[in-house]
């Protein structure tokens, strides 16, 4: 069965990830049949670049992708394009839908580093006020 998955590559606690489709039986960086795109973690904005055209080409003959291959795929907008193909929508249909999409995810994105952010911040404030409070001793008698 081939499957799409992260194939590791980069130095050492800096990992760039290929996305290829590869057999199954294969081991992780092992021979692969043909590389999609590139997923780097490291970069402010988690930089991805795929070929939609062929990875809707492998989803199509069966190919099954990894849960992060999946999240990744949909991200960035290759499962909506399957989908719309699949419905028979024109191509500049297709490329609107994928358009706003992008902009909804990029959005949903800044949104939960900015809570994330703000949740940080208050806990570090709880922390702060926390070990400034006096301590309150108790007698026993």
């Amino acid at each position: 069965m081939v499957k799409l998955r992260l194939r590791r590559k980069g130095r050492t606690h800096h990992p760039i990830y290929d996305i290829v489709a590869i057999d199954s039986r294969k081991r992780r960086d092992g021979a692969f049949i043909e590389r999609l795109g590139y997923f780097d973690p490291h970069q402010n904005t988690k930089t991805i670049s795929i070929d939609h055209e062929r990875a809707v080409y492998w989803l199509n003959v069966g190919a099954q992708p990894t849960d992060v291959v999946r999240l990744i795929l949909s991200y960035d907008g290759v499962l909506l394009r399957r989908a719309l193909m699949k419905q028979g929508r024109k191509a500049e249909e297709i490329e609107q839908e994928i358009a706003k999409h992008r902009q909804i995810v990029a959005e949903r994105y800044r949104r939960r580093k900015e809570l994330r952010r703000k949740r940080i911040e208050a806990k570090k404030k709880a922390e702060q006020e926390t070990q400034n409070q006096p301590q309150e001793e108790t007698t026993a008698e």
